[in-house]
């Protein structure tokens, strides 16, 4: 694989695991260094040394995004490590639980927007300024189709997506000027962990049957795979994306076309 991102540094928040490790990973197999960056544990652990094979270093940053001086940390961690930081993947997320609007827990709701959205701005926060300093770089959020549709009875995951895309558009007008580009993708349904926490929240007696229906609703009839994501978060970065900025990209089998 050529390697577009030779000596590049590249920080990664969620990247314990699914669509976290496998950009991790991806990014590692097109040269760059990983800091790796999410809540500390063996998970974590183990996507750095998934990049040590593919033969570029990495560090593990266990983070708190949701913390403005644990996220400062990381990018300062990075900067002190590798000397510069070139890219921003922040996938960091959670679900959140399955209930009316009405009934939806105020502390969940409050949980869910600080880590998938203040968290995407902290991080926003925290690295633009060493970017600016070296000149550009490129930031890519994680949003959702949850962000461009109606997600019933998920209220404050889909408000955290609807967040983030609105918070990268803002940031891709603000930053063009300093060479620094941000875009979003917007996964459709993936096999990921969290994947399975929506099929067991939409039936919990019998989530194969939510796999299936979600499945059936995809024009491409299939979940994603987490390196898929993460092939389309590497464009992004890449300078084969040079000229987008502010775009929100749907990573989604179809799905969303049967939308409009």
């Amino acid at each position: 694989m050529a390697e577009r991102f030779a000596d590049k540094v590249v920080i990664v928040t969620g990247a314990a695991g699914g669509i976290g490790r496998a950009t991790a990973e991806r990014f590692a197999s097109e040269g760059a260094d990983i800091v790796a960056v999410d809540l500390a544990d063996s998970l974590l652990d183990d996507t750095v040394e998934a990049v040590r094979r593919l033969g570029r270093d990495a560090i593990a940053v266990g983070t708190d995004v949701t913390d403005a001086d644990d996220v400062v940390r990381y990018a300062r961690e990075a900067d002190a490590k590798f000397g510069r930081i070139d890219v921003l993947v922040q996938n960091a997320a959670i679900l959140g639980s399955n209930h009316p609007l009405e009934d939806y827990p105020e502390q969940m709701f409050d949980k869910v927007m600080a880590i998938n959205a203040r968290g995407v701005w902290l991080g926003m926060k925290a690295v633009v300024p060493i970017m600016k300093r070296d000149g550009g770089g490129a930031i890519i959020n994680t949003a959702s189709t949850a962000a461009l549709a109606a997600s019933p009875f998920i209220i404050a995951y889909g408000a955290s997506k609807h967040a983030v895309v609105g918070m990268t558009q803002t940031a891709a007008v603000e930053l063009a000027p300093h060479g620094i580009r941000v875009n979003a993708i917007c996964p459709g349904p993936t096999q990921t962990e969290m994947m399975r926490g929506a099929e067991r929240g939409y039936n919990p007696d019998d989530p194969d049957q939510a796999h299936e229906a979600w499945r059936q609703s995809v024009p491409l009839q299939r979940y994603a795979e987490p390196p898929e994501m993460a092939a389309a978060i590497a464009f992004l970065a890449s300078a084969d994306a040079s000229y987008i900025t502010g775009s929100i990209y749907t990573v989604d089998g179809g799905l969303m076309s049967q939308q409009r």
